[in-house]
């Protein structure tokens, strides 16, 4: 991570992201590309990159070092393993503030689920995407 200020930015890997996709087996490859241009075009400083296995995406920006075990900065990672489906999982969902439904689950770490079934689903819930995304971030810039 560069280091500016005393603050920490982190690098986003479009190509490794690109080649992750190109590369998929995944039945709903066109969700996930669907999901990664809205979630990209939310907001300039979310970036992406693969991290667990999957595209991944964080705040760009620079903010203040903290312990890497806490992953702050990580936003939403997109879990492959159902066929049927592409699970987001918000990293703090806890601070988006969804009245929509959009997002379930209540776990203790604060992370919420939203699962995608198809291009149609992507198309009904963009908004409430980008609100639960935009209402993460304003707890990290």
């Amino acid at each position: 991570m560069a280091v500016k200020g005393g603050l920490e930015t982190k690098a986003s890997e479009p190509a490794k992201v690109d080649a992750y996709i190109k590369a998929s087996k995944h039945p709903l490859v066109a969700v996930m590309v669907a999901l990664r241009k809205i979630i990209l075009a939310t907001d300039q400083s979310v970036g992406e990159e693969i991290k667990w296995n999957a595209p991944t995406f964080f705040f760009a920006g620079p903010m203040k070092p903290s312990d890497p075990k806490e992953y702050r900065r990580y936003l939403i990672i997109f879990n492959l393993a159902k066929q049927d489906c592409v699970r987001l999982v918000f990293w703090h969902g806890d601070r988006a503030g969804d009245k929509t439904g959009f997002l379930t689950g209540d776990y203790k770490d604060g992370r919420r689920l939203a699962l995608v079934h198809s291009l149609q689903e992507v198309t009904e819930h963009t908004k409430a995407l980008q609100s639960a995304l935009r209402n993460q971030l304003k707890h990290l810039k």
